[in-house]
């Protein structure tokens, strides 16, 4: 019978993730008995790893990669499957001084030709000389293998029957490359955000010291895909670092069986878990009284949020339906991060759970400051923002306007950090890397925010924004306002802008709509026109879409620049009963593309 890893470790001291590589952390780590742990969709034990075993299956791995005459600084991009044989992969490149590049997975995206096109565009991005994913893959990897010149299209079960070779390791250095890091939204024109050594370790050791501020008995559990920072960096390569024992849960079983992760947490008493917002939202909405009094929720010290906007009223319901299973209020941890930065840029000091900035929503849209307001204010528009934490102390951070100035406490603009953290660029893009990282070191997040009391609060990404008649509107402003409505949930709405019949900007909702009458569908586009009009003060077109069609990026989030293209590009068809004003707005469009 499998045990899992233990959460204690009297057998080897620990240490501060104070190392100069993150081979010479698994060196260390290698010498206890902490370790991963894998489960199934049933929530059964199916593997250990303990960090001495992947120890030595990541030499394995890398003495039959060199065997096989892959060169040092070769790619090799790896199908980032939650499972054991990925991250003896992975570190195996490390071992070789080969560089991985984590993939994601066909769930991420719509259908077959989707993913073989992004998976091929993204090995072109990469120049990969191997690509290595699990043997049920193997079709779909030869044919996004396609055009390409590739030393090796393997699955792991290949690799292991190939022979070992007695080459000697050229491991990765400090100042190497330690790994490739695709963006969740970095689709259409691939962006290999290059992650050093000291980028890796920085990161790894603020994440353990200055975010979680891990214990000894710190236990993490996981169903974040290794393909994103998320779940590469934070539930996996600083847990590493910090020699701790973590359990995981494939993404997909999470998605089927959201209550599987409360379920563990509650018996493997985890003290830390982290999702995006939708994570907790989904649980939320999946729970039963019956099983929610099974849990034992009371060892859950951080609860981390990230990777997206957080909603505050999600979390309220989130505390509001596992309080009674013992989930304290106080174990979320906002924060706030991206891959360009290997992973975290703040964090909200632990213990103090979610805390909102009520603002005036005309005055953060039009004059770009957030000006406070009492809640409840009946004349007054508010929205609520999330205090995302302070920077950690490596980073420097500014909020600028449009004109390259600081911006003064509460003033919006965007966020530019510098620190050893950040991307050395992205990978063979000199030209991308230049649109966004300056001579000084500066990286220009893309992202709109402001400071506060030293804290840092998001707005929303610049390139999103919707200006209409010359205000700015939030497009999650809109979308949160349509969500209300009786019978929607979050993330079944994306606010676009799209060119009108006279070339104006007009404001279109697509919203997914579950319901099958004709009426109701009518019923439900005046309802939405209706409350945007109260509440937002804006005119919309709304296009009714089938569930699950608006697309989103490798880590779950909504991406409305994907959905605004898959619209334009009529991929994107209107339910019957849908606005017939946006269904004609349309029209012209695609008869103008075809013209072009």
């Amino acid at each position: 019978m499998l045990t899992p890893t233990p959460t204690l470790d009297p057998t080897l001291p620990r240490r501060p993730a104070d190392f100069d590589t993150l081979i010479d952390a698994l060196d260390y780590a290698a010498q206890g008995i902490r370790g991963f742990n894998f489960y199934s969709a049933r929530g059964e034990l199916e593997s250990v790893l303990p960090y001495s075993e992947l120890r030595a299956r990541a030499h394995s791995f890398a003495h039959r990669m060199v065997h096989h005459g892959l060169e040092p600084g070769s790619r090799v991009a790896l199908i980032a499957d939650t499972s054991p044989e990925f991250l003896a992969a992975f570190f195996g490149c490390q071992y070789a001084g080969l560089l991985p590049v984590p993939l994601p997975l066909p769930t991420s995206f719509g259908g077959k030709e989707g993913y073989v096109d992004q998976l091929n565009k993204q090995m072109q991005s990469c120049r990969a000389s191997a690509v290595v994913g699990a043997s049920a893959m193997q079709d779909l990897l030869a044919q996004a293998s396609v055009g390409l010149d590739l030393a090796l299209v393997a699955s792991h079960e290949d690799v292991d029957a190939m022979p070992e070779g007695d080459e000697e390791l050229r491991p990765q250095g400090p100042d190497d490359i330690c790994y490739l890091q695709y963006s969740s939204g970095s689709t259409r024109f691939p962006h290999g955000v290059v992650i050093s050594q000291e980028a890796a370790v920085t990161n790894c050791r603020s994440n353990l010291y200055q975010g979680v501020m891990l214990q000894d008995d710190d236990r993490m559990m996981s169903w974040l895909p290794f393909y994103h920072d998320m779940g590469l960096v934070g539930a996996m390569l600083s847990l590493m670092t910090g020699q701790v024992s973590a359990d995981y849960l494939p993404t997909e079983y999470f998605a089927r069986r959201p209550m599987l992760w409360l379920e563990l947490m509650s018996r493997n008493r985890c003290t830390m878990a982290y999702s995006p917002t939708f994570g907790y939202e989904l649980c939320a909405r999946r729970a039963r009284p019956e099983r929610i009094a099974e849990f034992d929720l009371s060892a859950w010290r951080v609860a981390g949020l990230g990777a997206e906007m957080i909603r505050a009223d999600s979390m309220r319901e989130f505390v509001d339906t596992f309080g009674p299973a013992g989930f304290p209020a106080s174990a979320f941890m906002p924060s706030y991060g991206l891959a360009e930065c290997t992973l975290a840029v703040s964090f909200m000091p632990t213990g103090r759970g979610i805390e909102v900035d009520i603002v005036d929503e005309a005055k953060l849209s039009e004059e770009r400051r957030a000006i406070p307001t009492a809640a409840g204010e009946s004349d007054v528009k508010t929205r609520e923002v999330v205090n995302c934490g302070i920077p950690v102390s490596d980073f420097d951070l500014e909020i600028r306007d449009d004109d390259g100035g600081i911006c003064p406490e509460r003033g919006i603009g965007k966020i530019y950090v510098r620190g050893p953290s950040v991307m050395s660029g992205y990978y063979m893009d000199p030209e991308g890397t230049r649109n966004v990282l300056d001579d000084a070191g500066w990286l220009d997040t893309g992202d709109m925010g402001y400071m506060l009391d030293g804290a840092l609060y998001i707005i929303g990404r610049a390139k999103d924004l919707i200006i209409l008649n010359g205000r700015n509107h939030w497009p999650q402003d809109i979308e949160w306002t349509v969500e209300q409505v009786d019978g929607l949930r979050s993330g079944d709405c994306a606010a676009i802008s799209v060119p009108g019949t006279a070339d104006e900007e007009i404001a279109l909702i697509l919203v997914q709509a579950r319901i099958s009458d004709l009426d109701e569908r009518a019923a439900l586009i005046t309802e939405i026109k209706k409350r945007l009009q109260k509440e937002v003060g804006i005119t919309c077109r709304v296009t009714l879409v089938k569930p699950r069609s608006l697309p989103r990026t490798s880590s779950g989030k909504l991406s409305r620049s994907k959905a605004r293209d898959k619209y334009l590009a009529g991929q994107l068809e209107p339910l019957e009963g849908s606005d017939p004003d946006a269904w004609m707005d349309q029209q012209v469009q695609l008869k103008a593309a075809a013209g072009r």
